[in-house]
């Protein structure tokens, strides 16, 4: 604990990394404020009763991203979510289309144009989500006797366009703001204090039920052990990896003479990040939010009604699709034959595997035994909260893509912090052994 005073301390004693937290906090708390500016033509009180009843679907979902601001239906609305869904969909194009392919392998001038293609098809995007969102609205009709949309009309229909559409790109420059300028990954941190900013509201609640006895002391007591216990299990995979050594041979060229180091190949055990998570709740909540769309229909409720969270075969598909994206995600972000040919170029080699596609396929091996253990470990906090809820009875939700997300931005931020401070002679907050927090 001393250990992180001090790192806090060092951290204002440094101009360059207090200017960066600060324009970082400064950010975020511009982005919090827009969070709460409402649309214009919605009864945001109607709104939040329907949405008390969505928690379980994709709307639910998506509104746990951007913090509340979907729900309100505020001009942060879409949040960041459409600049996250171009990402990953030009990850995806650069592994499928050679013309992608060939910019990514460009180096910085093909990556700014990515960047470039990313922000485009963010707009776009916002445009089309901003449209179904005004339409959505205006069909929800009225909650117990309020109308969601007073005016509904070609006119609220642009304004809500614009407002969104605009919403998103400045959330979207803030992200890029915080990157350049502060500390961290913009778009990772607005993501993540937009989930952080409903804790409060957890421990509210939580105390609300203490007190009309809904739970008890003890289970408060127990649930807390077991959350510790959690987030630090939770760090442990995400920081764990597979190292394999590589060791590069020696080249004379002229008087020089290059390699003959050793290092290694860290591969870690959850290479897909929480995207898997993502991708199965999306694809597991679609019969339950179509079910929501069309009520009535009898087939839509019955499937809806076989796959309510908890019920053994959600829990078991859940489970399948998360461990199948887990596969392919990592598959799509990581070429072990570009690698494999990197090394070889350069002079590399894995002790006793013949360099190229022995290699390669050696790579790919471990991977794919590795994978396996981080799929499982996604699939097992993805389907805690039930757990928690249901056996436990927790006045709160935990777990799930909302930890896995906290944690692994949290631990991003910490080492960017940990290498301002180690540069200038600093101990860091992940320090191990003796204590020593002076400079040098």
């Amino acid at each position: 604990m001393a250990n992180v005073f001090t790192s806090l301390q060092s951290i204002f004693k440094i101009p360059e990394l207090k200017r960066r937290v600060l324009f970082t906090l400064m950010i975020l708390v511009v982005y919090r404020i827009g969070g709460h500016v409402p649309t214009a033509g919605v009864n945001g009180q109607a709104l939040a009763a329907y949405f008390e009843a969505q928690r379980g679907s994709l709307l639910g979902l998506y509104d746990m991203f951007v913090g509340g601001a979907f729900a309100n239906a505020t001009i942060f609305a879409l949040g960041i979510m459409p600049y996250i869904s171009a990402s990953i969909i030009l990850q995806l194009f650069t592994a499928v289309i050679p013309y992608f392919e060939k910019l990514n392998k460009m180096g910085e001038e093909g990556r700014k144009k990515i960047t470039q293609y990313t922000r485009y098809g963010t707009v776009l995007l916002s445009l089309v989500q901003s449209f179904a969102m005004s339409m959505y609205l205006q069909n929800l009709g009225a909650v117990d006797g309020l109308p969601i949309v007073p005016n509904p009309g070609l006119g609220f229909t642009l304004l809500t366009m614009l407002t969104m559409t605009a919403g998103t790109v400045f959330i979207m420059w803030l992200g890029e703001q915080i990157t350049d300028r502060g500390i961290g990954n913009g778009i990772s941190l607005i993501i993540f204090i937009g989930i952080v900013a409903r804790y409060p509201t957890d421990w509210l609640n939580t105390i609300r039920a203490l007190q009309m006895g809904s739970v008890s002391i003890f289970g408060v007591v127990i649930l807390t052990v077991m959350m510790v216990g959690i987030v630090a299990a939770v760090v442990l995979m995400t920081q764990a990896q597979r190292r394999i050594p590589v060791q590069y041979a020696k080249r004379v060229v002229g008087r020089k003479v290059y390699g003959g180091q050793s290092t290694h190949i860290p591969l870690k055990l959850n290479t897909a990040g929480v995207i898997p998570v993502i991708f199965a709740q999306a694809i597991i909540m679609f019969p339950a939010t179509i079910a929501g769309f069309l009520s009535g229909n009898v087939f839509m409720e019955n499937v809806a009604a076989m796959l309510s969270p908890g019920s053994w075969l959600y829990t078991t598909l859940y489970v399948v699709i998360i461990v199948f994206f887990a596969y392919f995600y990592t598959a799509i972000v990581f070429n072990p034959v570009d690698l494999a040919d990197n090394m070889k170029k350069y002079g590399g080699f894995v002790p006793g595997k013949r360099p190229g596609k022995k290699t390669a396929e050696y790579i790919d091996s471990v991977l794919t035994r590795i994978t396996l253990p981080g799929a499982l470990f996604l699939a097992f906090i993805a389907v805690l909260p039930y757990f928690m809820q249901q056996q436990l009875n927790a006045p709160f939700v935990f777990g799930g893509t909302g930890l896995l997300i906290v944690v692994g931005v949290g631990l991003d931020t910490l080492s960017q912090i940990e290498s301002h401070l180690l540069m200038r002679h600093y101990d860091g907050f992940m320090k191990k052994g003796k204590l020593r927090g002076r400079r040098r």
